[in-house]
């Protein structure tokens, strides 16, 4: 079923989903279960599975380095399969312009549909670690709306090379990414929610937003959306601190403002116990909220863990 789907059957209430990360390759798919197993008993519609772009590891060979390029988490189409033969839930794979083709984006695609997904998170994704600003890989999308774009021509039966009849079209619920706070490369937030509005303009079903700590930020961010015609889903993504080394790491990586009062909190704790208990407490108080104020789904940032994410839906859903 298509998120969207799921949030109009949910007649306003509001929907719990999280985001997990494929194993390291050589790791076992276990650890990801015994992560996912705890969450179900709050009946997810849907689960996302990251997918990672290639980087650069330096091989030594006898004293000489040997650059060269691969992939450290593969199998999210795998994974997606086996969370949906397992658990009977939707899931919905990342789809990045970084690292892929159009026509390895398009062989993606196919195997999606031969699978019976029907969502997919449309993202251009980071540049490479040697890289200061992002570059599109030779032959691939420079944007993500240029890859919402291919997704849609898809859904009409129009393949990169040829275009097939057939009553059997995949027919993708398409998810964009949103950012209360702006892209880091914007200028500005309205001209960052332009963006937003041609991948919606062009086929995107639904917004996730990046995380946040301040709610007033994500009900600004909705307000002007609306205000712009953007009239989809927003569902707004949400992460807890967990380690105190998060105060640099996230504004740093995810260019967000932490608020004051949870960067006092945060450092006057002795261990990173005390840190996820912080994070654990305003995440609920951040969730409960922005349930009263209608938001459709609340969207958790797992990274593979469930232990905060289960101590907050215990208090939320």
């Amino acid at each position: 079923m298509k998120v969207t789907d799921h949030i109009e059957k949910a007649n306003g209430e509001t929907l719990f989903s999280f985001e997990i990360i494929p194993p390291v390759k050589g790791k076992s798919i276990q650890e990801l279960y015994d992560n996912i197993d705890p969450l179900m008993e709050f009946n997810p519609p849907f689960i996302d599975v990251t997918t990672s772009r290639e980087e650069f590891v330096y091989i030594d060979r006898d004293g000489l380095l040997d650059k060269k390029l691969t992939r450290m988490r593969p199998g999210t189409l795998g994974i997606c399969a086996s969370i949906t033969h397992k658990y009977n839930v939707d899931t919905v794979p990342h789809v990045l312009c970084g690292g892929f083709t159009k026509e390895e984006t398009e062989y993606l695609l196919v195997d999606c549909h031969y699978l019976g997904i029907d969502n997919v998170m449309a993202l251009r994704g980071d540049a490479m670690r040697e890289q200061k600003y992002f570059e599109a890989t030779k032959g691939g999308h420079p944007y993500a709306s240029s890859l919402v774009k291919q997704i849609q021509e898809l859904n009409r039966g129009n393949y990169l090379h040829e275009v097939i009849e057939t009553d059997n079209c995949s027919d993708f619920c398409i998810g964009v990414a949103g950012y209360p706070e702006k892209h880091m490369e914007s200028p500005s937030l309205k001209s960052d929610l332009k963006r937003l509005k041609d991948k919606v303009d062009l086929g995107a079903d639904y917004v996730v937003t990046q995380m946040f700590f301040d709610n007033q930020k994500y009900f600004e961010f909705v307000d002007e959306a609306r205000k712009m015609g953007i009239t989809v889903p927003i569902i707004p993504g949400i992460k807890p601190i967990a380690v105190k080394r998060h105060l640099q790491l996230l504004p740093q990586v995810f260019r967000v403002d932490i608020p004051q009062d949870l960067v006092d909190a945060v450092e006057i704790c002795k261990t990173n116990k005390e840190v996820r208990q912080v994070g654990v407490e305003w995440c609920i108080q951040q969730s409960k909220e922005l349930k009263e104020a209608g938001a459709p789904v609340l969207h958790y940032y797992s990274m593979g863990k469930s232990d905060n994410i289960r101590a907050i839906a215990n208090e939320v859903f």
